[in-house]
């Protein structure tokens, strides 16, 4: 299955690079994510629950990061085992381009499934593949979004959990 999209991102790319090499951001954004664990220069580890149409697994997996341009792109490849239900491997190249409202994210996906995953067809593991895909990315644009955009008395506790986000890997604040 391969994939193509861009997103936009009200953050400059400095700040959706880092974000994008966080742990505590990828667990955050991955949905079904209950843990992910390592850094960006040794790999990660993720473990991630899931549900494609009447299969649900838990996949233990690693993700790697490589050709690494800071602030413009990197390729992510990863793989993950999820027991009777099969396996998942896949790789992404994401281009983070400047834009007048922040970034322009643009990703290219390629992913193959096996085993019980398999079986459910193309069509199901397409669609699954680019919800999942929307959803990290809606998630990633959420948690990147400046608080200075909220009206007063808006700033929720989990708003200023994502600001102590972007301070700590971003040295900014």
């Amino acid at each position: 299955m391969q994939m193509s999209d861009q997103k936009e991102i009200a953050a400059d790319p400095a700040t959706v690079y880092a974000a994008l090499l966080s742990p505590e951001i990828l667990k955050a954004c991955v949905p079904g994510a209950t843990e992910v664990t390592g850094s960006a220069a040794d790999g990660f580890e993720a473990s991630v629950t899931q549900k494609v149409g009447p299969v649900k697994a838990t996949f233990k997996g690693t993700v790697v990061m490589s050709d690494m341009v800071e602030n413009q792109k990197l390729t992510i490849a990863g793989e993950g085992k999820g027991g009777a239900a099969g396996f998942a491997k896949g790789g992404a190249v994401v281009t983070l381009t400047p834009s007048e409202t922040g970034t322009l994210l643009s990703y290219d996906v390629e992913a193959r499934v096996g085993g019980k995953l398999a079986q459910l067809g193309s069509r199901l593991i397409d669609g699954f593949a680019k919800k999942m895909a929307d959803q990290f990315f809606t998630n990633l644009q959420n948690a990147l979004a400046p608080v200075e955009d909220l009206a007063e008395g808006d700033a929720a506790p989990e708003v200023e959990e994502k600001k102590g986000w972007l301070k700590k890997i971003t040295g900014r604040g």
